[in-house]
């Protein structure tokens, strides 16, 4: 920025560029948890459809008594290895998210500091990039060394 007059502007295209980075985020992130439920619903369609088929396949009243137990079994074992494939996926989404919401403040920190400092003098910038450095150490991950970094 070349003067203190060309500020306003270049703070809303800091801010609007910010918010459109979240909504894109946000929007993503809806649409791999859908695409997560989309699976498990998918799965229990076709574990449903397995087991119609499987009484309709029964013979006589001895196999016919056996697949409740079957079943179960089958079903409970399918379940965990859902629960552990779910359990990561989920973990993956989410980390993604922060991720992108790290970047996202990182950049509008970064634009926002740069339109304050060429407002007008380094003096009267001093303090605006006292403030974003400071509300930077209250996240943990602004140090670079946080746990959620380079996942």
């Amino acid at each position: 920025m070349s003067n203190a007059s060309d500020l306003p502007l270049a703070l809303y295209k800091a801010n609007t560029e910010f918010q459109l980075r979240i909504n894109k985020l946000v929007m993503e992130n809806w649409k791999k948890w859908l695409e997560l439920s989309t699976r498990a619903a998918d799965d229990g369609i076709a574990e449903s459809q397995a087991r119609v088929e499987a009484l309709l396949k029964a013979q006589d009243w001895a196999a016919l008594s056996t697949l409740p137990a079957d079943g179960f079994w089958r079903m409970l074992q399918q379940r965990m290895g859902d629960a552990n494939v779910t359990g990561q996926i989920a973990a993956n989404v989410q980390a993604h998210f922060a991720q992108g919401l790290r970047d996202a403040v990182e950049t509008w920190q970064k634009d926002t500091a740069r339109a304050m400092g060429g407002a007008g003098d380094a003096a009267a910038a001093a303090p605006w990039n006292d403030l974003m450095a400071q509300w930077g150490h209250l996240w943990p991950w602004a140090d670079g060394k946080g746990p959620a970094r380079g996942k």
